[in-house]
């Protein structure tokens, strides 16, 4: 379904636009931990967060014929800021857009300074993207991916083969999961390049499908999340990713709400990085003592930035102090 190759053949596309983002050594956590911790900055990415990558992967690999049909997607926000950048700079049609009723004002108003059309609709992004695809098929219309599509995966890929060019000794990655497309190919790219090297998956309580995905067998393709400040994590774990990589992650790690909004605060205050909680999980349990990382080398990726200011503001009100 997907190889390496492929992945060294998307970088080669999205390179010209994208960042090769920093992996930043971390005194405060490498103290802490007693590991020799490495941070992923993704939140330093192009529009806010790694998702620009598959979906300029995407829509590069579009044949003419595609092109002459409208291009649609759902979105929680950071996919939909990262398929309008890709159609911007490749200068391809406008993209509809469809994003749940809840998501983040910081995320909507950044999309809606690009030339893309779009539509609030459904509760949640599992309802969200039922109504996208409804829309594609009264329009005959041709629906991108977040995450279940082995081209988007491939751009994804790209985050994995940067950090272990970096760390080729890697002991563990630490990577955030939604519907899979990341650690995917991160999981596929690191187990190529360093067949040792262990990818912990990390989902907030408020949504564990790959979690219940990898301990049942099967994918949870939609699946009815809590209330959580991680929206790009919330929501179903897609088949294409279980059927990729279901067999080469080790572990995913389920997170309590509260301690990501302490990794929010903590990086913020120790690191002075801006992190949304879907990326800020990374290094939650590490911060928790969750994981154990005492002599390892670790690389945890910092997904996006895309945070909300009232937002971050209750966060830091919450978490008044070093912790």
């Amino acid at each position: 379904m997907l190889s390496i190759t492929d992945v060294l053949r998307a970088r080669a596309r999205i390179q010209p636009h994208i960042l090769p983002t920093p992996l930043q050594p971390s005194a405060a956590l490498s103290k802490r931990t007693g590991g020799d911790i490495h941070l992923k900055l993704e939140c330093w990415q192009q529009t806010g967060s790694f998702k620009v990558r598959g979906a300029l992967n995407k829509l590069y690999s579009l044949s003419p014929a595609e092109y002459t049909q409208e291009l649609v997607t759902a979105s929680a926000g950071n996919h939909g800021l990262g398929v309008a950048y890709a159609s911007q700079v490749l200068d391809r049609p406008a993209m509809t857009i469809f994003v749940p009723e809840t998501t983040p004002v910081a995320k909507f108003n950044r999309l809606a300074a690009f030339d893309c059309r779009i539509h609030r609709a459904g509760h949640d992004y599992d309802a969200c993207h039922a109504l996208a695809e409804a829309y594609v098929q009264e329009r005959d219309a041709l629906y991108i991916s977040a995450y279940d599509d082995p081209v988007v995966i491939a751009g994804q890929a790209t985050v994995g083969l940067e950090t272990l060019e970096c760390l080729p000794g890697a002991d563990l990655l630490l990577v955030p999961v939604g519907g899979g497309g990341l650690i995917a190919g991160v999981a596929l790219v690191a187990k190529t390049l360093n067949p040792a090297v262990r990818i912990i998956g990390l989902q907030p309580e408020a949504s564990p499908a790959a979690f219940l995905s990898l301990r049942e067998g099967r994918p949870f393709e939609t699946y009815p999340a809590d209330p959580t400040i991680c929206d790009g994590l919330a929501g179903g774990f897609g088949r294409i990713p279980f059927e990729l990589a279901g067999h080469l992650i080790d572990e995913i790690l389920i997170v309590p709400e509260a301690d990501i909004h302490r990794a929010v605060a903590w990086l913020v205050r120790h690191e002075q990085l801006l992190v949304e909680g879907s990326g800020a999980i990374a290094v939650a349990p590490l911060l928790t003592g969750q994981l154990d990382a005492t002599g390892l080398q670790v690389a945890a990726v910092l997904t996006g930035r895309n945070l909300d200011a009232l937002l971050l503001r209750d966060i830091l009100s919450e978490n008044p102090g070093p912790t």
